[in-house]
């Protein structure tokens, strides 16, 4: 008796088939992502005050963190004062990124603000191996106003600029950040998926309590941050 459960195995067109069944969901569910997509591109947009943040070469203009691209992505980190690790998940999500320069070709940019101390954001960012911008919103209503207040959760916000003016057009958190990452994309491809309670998957699968799988910060720091000495 094998140890593991496993999937029923079955002739190659009973495979055929089933795979087909589940394909054309995958492919409705694709043109319904790209029916979304073309919603966000008619999404009114609001103005934004002249926020200025704080960033590596000190205060900086929300208008200027766009280095004359017309498109911004922000990801606003968790942040939490005083902590040597901070959001586990908000620093192994940020550490897939990096190679953001094909943003280029698209006028846009992508970039992280937090609510820490530049300074510290700057040394957590060196910690982990991160290999994005950092900008603080420690000493501005910045992050409060697009839903990321001090001590509290992440989220993401994409700006536009037309001239010395930024536009504020989309925002979202919790869950709504998967879809700007492969990571759960790849794992929700294996057959025993993320393993976790929440997941509806056969009886026997293996499953964890929810987070018990992902890395922790330290160790993501191990993995990609700088090398010791």
């Amino acid at each position: 008796m094998n140890a593991h459960p496993l999937p029923p195995v079955v002739d190659a067109g009973t495979w055929e088939h089933r795979l087909e069944a589940l394909r054309a969901r995958e492919k409705a569910a694709t043109r319904e992502l790209d029916a979304i997509a073309a919603e966000r591109r008619r999404l009114p947009m609001v103005e934004m005050p002249d926020y200025t943040l704080e960033g590596k070469d000190g205060p900086v203009r929300l208008v200027d963190v766009f280095e004359g691209k017309r498109q911004l992505i922000v990801y606003n980190h968790m942040w939490f004062t005083g902590k040597e690790w901070q959001c586990p998940g908000c620093t192994g999500f940020t550490s897939q990124f990096t190679r953001l320069e094909f943003l280029d070709d698209y006028d846009a940019r992508f970039v992280i603000v937090t609510q820490g101390a530049i300074e510290e954001a700057l040394a957590y960012r060196q910690r982990v191996g991160n290999r994005m911008a950092w900008y603080s919103t420690a000493n501005s209503p910045f992050g409060a106003d697009v839903g990321a207040p001090p001590d509290g959760g992440f989220a993401v916000n994409v700006f536009l600029r037309d001239g010395d003016t930024v536009y504020r057009t989309w925002h979202t958190d919790g869950r709504g950040t998967e879809q700007l990452s492969h990571s759960f994309a790849l794992i929700d491809l294996l057959p025993y998926g993320r393993q976790e309670e929440w997941q509806d998957s056969p009886e026997g699968w293996p499953q964890s309590p929810t987070y018990s799988r992902w890395a922790t910060s330290k160790t993501v720091a191990a993995l990609y941050g700088p090398p010791a000495g």
